[in-house]
């Protein structure tokens, strides 16, 4: 299974879905304090939702960031 996060690609040979949540652990290196939006396919997804949306072969996540500045 492959699946792209901020158009990075991410190869998963044992699995054929993850949930949010599990794609996230891929991405992130370390655990996230600040908060972000996530959308799969271009559909956002809410927080609440993350451990129960899957993400199949082709998927693309998009994680969306705050950015401060004047």
């Amino acid at each position: 299974m492959n699946i792209h996060i901020n158009g990075q690609s991410y190869s998963l040979n044992h699995e054929s879905k993850i949930t949010i949540n599990a794609a996230l652990a891929l991405y992130f290196i370390e655990p996230q304090q600040s908060t972000f939006a996530v959308a799969v396919n271009g559909d956002f997804v809410s927080r609440e939702d993350y451990e129960n949306t899957h993400v199949i072969n082709g998927d693309s996540i998009d994680v969306l960031l705050p950015i401060q500045g004047g």
